[in-house]
Protein backbone atom coordinates (compact mmCIF):
# COMPACT_ATOMS: atom_id res chain seq x y z
CA UNK A 1 0.00 0.00 0.00
CA UNK A 2 1.11 3.11 -1.25
CA UNK A 3 1.88 5.90 1.89
CA UNK A 4 0.36 9.31 0.68
CA UNK A 5 2.07 12.52 1.51
CA UNK A 6 -1.24 14.65 1.85
CA UNK A 7 -2.44 15.84 4.73
CA UNK A 8 -6.18 14.93 3.92
CA UNK A 9 -5.45 11.34 2.70
CA UNK A 10 -3.33 10.50 5.68
CA UNK A 11 -6.15 12.01 7.92
CA UNK A 12 -8.86 9.85 6.29
CA UNK A 13 -6.57 6.81 5.96
CA UNK A 14 -6.19 7.77 9.74
CA UNK A 15 -9.92 7.79 10.31
CA UNK A 16 -10.17 4.47 8.39
CA UNK A 17 -7.73 2.85 10.66
CA UNK A 18 -10.40 4.12 13.65
CA UNK A 19 -8.09 6.74 15.16
CA UNK A 20 -10.04 9.00 16.76
CA UNK A 21 -7.40 11.72 17.46
CA UNK A 22 -7.57 12.19 13.59
CA UNK A 23 -10.93 12.97 14.04
CA UNK A 24 -10.56 14.96 16.52
CA UNK A 25 -7.72 16.64 13.61
CA UNK A 26 -10.65 17.62 10.93
CA UNK A 27 -12.93 18.55 13.79
CA UNK A 28 -10.71 21.21 15.02
CA UNK A 29 -9.71 22.30 11.05
CA UNK A 30 -13.23 22.18 9.47
CA UNK A 31 -15.93 22.46 12.02
CA UNK A 32 -15.75 26.21 11.89
CA UNK A 33 -16.72 25.91 8.42
CA UNK A 34 -19.29 22.93 9.07
CA UNK A 35 -21.34 24.80 11.41
CA UNK A 36 -21.28 28.21 9.45
CA UNK A 37 -22.56 27.03 6.66
CA UNK A 38 -24.84 25.18 8.48
CA UNK A 39 -26.01 28.44 10.34
CA UNK A 40 -26.26 30.38 7.25
CA UNK A 41 -28.63 27.49 5.26
CA UNK A 42 -30.72 26.78 8.77
CA UNK A 43 -30.40 30.28 10.21
CA UNK A 44 -31.09 28.50 13.66
CA UNK A 45 -28.16 27.65 16.30
CA UNK A 46 -29.39 24.63 17.32
CA UNK A 47 -30.19 22.56 14.38
CA UNK A 48 -26.54 24.32 12.94
CA UNK A 49 -24.74 22.21 16.00
CA UNK A 50 -26.63 19.36 15.07
CA UNK A 51 -25.95 18.93 11.63
CA UNK A 52 -22.44 19.91 12.56
CA UNK A 53 -22.46 16.74 14.45
CA UNK A 54 -23.90 14.48 11.94
CA UNK A 55 -22.15 15.70 9.29
CA UNK A 56 -18.80 14.57 11.75
CA UNK A 57 -20.86 11.56 12.30
CA UNK A 58 -20.94 10.65 9.48
CA UNK A 59 -17.47 11.19 8.62
CA UNK A 60 -16.31 8.83 11.54
CA UNK A 61 -18.80 6.12 10.19
CA UNK A 62 -18.17 6.18 6.72
CA UNK A 63 -14.81 7.84 5.97
CA UNK A 64 -14.82 5.39 2.92
CA UNK A 65 -17.21 7.50 1.18
CA UNK A 66 -14.55 10.14 0.91
CA UNK A 67 -13.34 10.61 -2.38
CA UNK A 68 -10.02 12.91 -2.69
CA UNK A 69 -10.46 12.83 -6.56
CA UNK A 70 -13.49 14.80 -6.40
CA UNK A 71 -12.15 17.59 -3.80
CA UNK A 72 -10.58 18.19 -1.02
CA UNK A 73 -11.84 16.78 2.97
CA UNK A 74 -12.55 20.59 3.10
CA UNK A 75 -14.83 20.89 -0.14
CA UNK A 76 -16.29 17.07 1.01
CA UNK A 77 -17.22 18.37 4.48
CA UNK A 78 -18.50 21.81 3.24
CA UNK A 79 -21.11 19.78 0.45
CA UNK A 80 -22.18 17.44 3.09
CA UNK A 81 -22.54 20.28 5.54
CA UNK A 82 -25.00 22.14 2.52
CA UNK A 83 -26.64 19.10 1.74
CA UNK A 84 -27.40 18.47 5.82
CA UNK A 85 -28.66 22.08 6.11
CA UNK A 86 -30.73 21.80 3.44
CA UNK A 87 -32.42 18.59 4.26
CA UNK A 88 -33.02 20.32 7.58
CA UNK A 89 -34.99 23.53 6.06
CA UNK A 90 -37.06 20.99 4.02
CA UNK A 91 -37.88 18.55 6.49
CA UNK A 92 -39.21 21.75 9.10
CA UNK A 93 -40.94 23.48 5.66
CA UNK A 94 -42.65 20.50 5.37
CA UNK A 95 -43.61 19.78 8.92
CA UNK A 96 -45.01 23.56 9.23
CA UNK A 97 -47.48 22.43 5.91
CA UNK A 98 -48.19 19.65 7.20
CA UNK A 99 -49.25 20.70 11.08
CA UNK A 100 -50.57 23.93 9.57
CA UNK A 101 -53.06 21.37 6.74
CA UNK A 102 -54.11 19.71 9.82
CA UNK A 103 -54.83 22.11 12.12
CA UNK A 104 -58.83 21.81 13.03
CA UNK A 105 -60.34 24.15 15.10
CA UNK A 106 -62.10 22.61 18.13
CA UNK A 107 -64.72 21.07 18.00
CA UNK A 108 -66.57 23.80 20.90
CA UNK A 109 -65.56 26.43 17.91
CA UNK A 110 -68.67 25.77 15.81
CA UNK A 111 -69.51 24.34 12.33
CA UNK A 112 -68.65 27.94 10.88
CA UNK A 113 -64.91 27.68 12.54
CA UNK A 114 -64.66 24.76 10.23
CA UNK A 115 -65.76 27.47 6.98
CA UNK A 116 -63.45 29.94 8.44
CA UNK A 117 -60.26 27.61 8.43
CA UNK A 118 -60.73 26.29 5.05
CA UNK A 119 -60.90 30.02 4.18
CA UNK A 120 -58.15 31.46 5.20
CA UNK A 121 -55.86 27.81 4.33
CA UNK A 122 -58.03 28.39 0.67
CA UNK A 123 -56.73 31.95 0.63
CA UNK A 124 -52.75 31.27 1.81
CA UNK A 125 -52.58 28.80 -0.98
CA UNK A 126 -54.12 30.91 -3.35
CA UNK A 127 -52.56 34.14 -2.48
CA UNK A 128 -49.04 32.16 -2.80
CA UNK A 129 -50.45 30.52 -6.03
CA UNK A 130 -50.71 34.30 -7.13
CA UNK A 131 -46.82 35.00 -5.86
CA UNK A 132 -45.55 31.72 -8.09
CA UNK A 133 -46.96 32.77 -10.68
CA UNK A 134 -45.51 36.20 -11.42
CA UNK A 135 -42.14 34.20 -11.21
CA UNK A 136 -40.64 33.18 -15.05
CA UNK A 137 -41.91 29.28 -15.94
CA UNK A 138 -38.54 28.07 -15.57
CA UNK A 139 -38.03 29.52 -11.82
CA UNK A 140 -41.95 28.47 -11.28
CA UNK A 141 -41.19 24.77 -12.17
CA UNK A 142 -37.85 24.33 -10.09
CA UNK A 143 -39.63 25.55 -7.16
CA UNK A 144 -42.61 23.94 -7.47
CA UNK A 145 -40.47 20.44 -7.90
CA UNK A 146 -38.20 21.49 -5.00
CA UNK A 147 -41.00 22.66 -2.27
CA UNK A 148 -44.25 21.18 -3.21
CA UNK A 149 -42.66 17.58 -4.49
CA UNK A 150 -40.00 18.07 -1.63
CA UNK A 151 -36.98 17.38 -4.66
CA UNK A 152 -33.54 18.14 -3.88
CA UNK A 153 -31.23 20.36 -6.17
CA UNK A 154 -29.86 17.27 -8.31
CA UNK A 155 -33.16 15.88 -8.76
CA UNK A 156 -34.27 19.06 -9.98
CA UNK A 157 -31.69 19.02 -12.12
CA UNK A 158 -32.37 16.07 -13.43
CA UNK A 159 -36.40 16.46 -13.94
CA UNK A 160 -35.32 19.23 -16.31
CA UNK A 161 -32.86 17.98 -17.85
CA UNK A 162 -30.64 21.14 -16.70
CA UNK A 163 -27.56 20.93 -14.69
CA UNK A 164 -27.39 20.83 -11.37
CA UNK A 165 -26.30 23.98 -11.09
CA UNK A 166 -28.61 25.70 -13.06
CA UNK A 167 -31.52 24.23 -10.83
CA UNK A 168 -29.67 25.63 -7.64
CA UNK A 169 -29.41 29.34 -9.56
CA UNK A 170 -33.49 29.04 -10.55
CA UNK A 171 -34.33 28.04 -6.96
CA UNK A 172 -32.28 31.17 -5.61
CA UNK A 173 -33.17 33.49 -7.38
CA UNK A 174 -36.75 32.24 -6.99
CA UNK A 175 -36.58 32.57 -3.63
CA UNK A 176 -35.07 36.26 -3.66
CA UNK A 177 -37.91 37.27 -6.04
CA UNK A 178 -40.72 36.29 -3.88
CA UNK A 179 -39.23 37.38 -0.64
CA UNK A 180 -38.93 40.77 -2.92
CA UNK A 181 -42.89 40.09 -3.84
CA UNK A 182 -43.82 39.70 -0.02
CA UNK A 183 -41.51 42.67 0.73
CA UNK A 184 -43.32 44.84 -1.40
CA UNK A 185 -46.93 43.50 -0.20
CA UNK A 186 -46.05 44.15 3.53
CA UNK A 187 -45.01 47.82 2.89
CA UNK A 188 -48.27 48.33 0.56
CA UNK A 189 -49.99 46.83 3.56
CA UNK A 190 -48.36 49.25 5.91
CA UNK A 191 -49.09 52.32 4.26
Amino acid sequence: MEVSSDPDALLVTRILAGDESALGVVYDQHAGLVYGLARQVTRDEQIASDVTQEVFTYLWETPDRVDLSRGSLRTFLAVLAHRRAVDEVRRYARRSRAETASALPEAEDGPEAHVVAAAAQNWRTQHLSALLGRLPAEQRTAVRLAYYEGLTYVQVANALGIPEGTAKSRLRAALIRLRALLTDEAREAIS
